[in-house]
This record gives structure tokens, sequence and C-alpha cells, in this order.
């Protein structure tokens, strides 16, 4: 399925697990189109292929997506592509971008104006993992779909 320019693209491989990936050339207009992009798979995922995902999830995973958009958007704009992987309860995002400069959190400054993007994405991420590729970097979180006895992420502990 093609999107103005952004290729899409969506999948069921062996074990279950359900891929999605997008391309994007990123400017600000296309942060919304990849947060759309991981409700609709998120969306499909529940309704096409049975996964559980929760309202949690879905939220959590539309502001990760976001954050890391309008990172590529501000740091490295030009083409960007975002992998999804649905299986065993967990969704992995990976992004790549052109940009070399790895992203670092700051310390934490509730005076700060802006900037808190990595801090949000660390906290409710279950892992979180950068590195530099031939071109650019790529990114690679993962977020739990599913959710314990008192709404917090369940599976492996969050950071």
């Amino acid at each position: 399925m093609v999107d103005r320019g952004t290729g899409q693209d969506r999948q069921t491989v062996g074990a279950g697990n359900v891929l999605g990936s997008a391309a994007y050339d990123m400017g600000s207009g296309e942060i919304a189109r990849a947060r759309g992009f991981v409700r609709d798979f998120l969306t499909d995922a529940r309704s096409l292929h049975g996964m559980a995902v929760s309202a949690r999830a879905m939220d959590v995973t539309q502001l990760v997506v976001s954050e890391l958009a309008t990172n590529v958007c501000k740091y490295a704009p030009g083409p960007c592509l975002l992998d999804l992987e649905a299986g065993d309860g967990m969704l992995t995002i990976t992004m790549w971008d052109t940009g070399s400069v790895l992203p670092t959190s700051r310390q934490a400054d509730p005076t700060r104006m802006g900037q808190h993007g990595l801090e949000i994405v660390l906290a409710v991420c279950e892992s979180f993992e950068v590195r530099r590729e031939p071109v650019g970097k790529r990114v690679r979180v993962e977020i739990s779909l599913l959710d314990g006895p008192q709404g917090e992420p369940a599976g492996p502990a969050a950071w």
C-alpha cells in the first residue's frame, strides 16, 4: 500500500509475528503520519491477528513513535525508515535515519523547556538500543503490549 509518497507494508511471518514497514521523507507532517501508521498497525494486529494490545500500549507506542520521529525531523531531516514487529506480547520499533549523531539523554531538569523526548522514551520502553550504521543510525526500542494486574507493562522490567 502506498500513502502519498510514503511506502507502507504489513505482513505476517512465522511464529505469528506481524511486521510493518514505512518510509518517510521526514518533514513535520510526517510525524502524524508515522503515529497513524503505528496506530493502524496495532489495530490490525489486534483485530486481524488476535493479538492482545492494551490501551496503555496503544497510547505509549504512538507517543514513542512521535518522539522518535520528532528527533528525526529536528536532527536528521531526510529519509527515514520505520519498522514494526509485534509478537509474544512485545512490539519492537526500529527507526533508521541519515543522522550520524547518536541521541543522548540529558540529566532530568524540570525547569528545562523541551528536549525531554529521549527521557520519555527511556521511561516507557522495556529496552532501548541505538547504533551507528554505514549511513546514519538505527534506534530500536521494545514496548510491552500487555498490562500487568495494576495496569503496568507486563513482561521484562522497564528501565
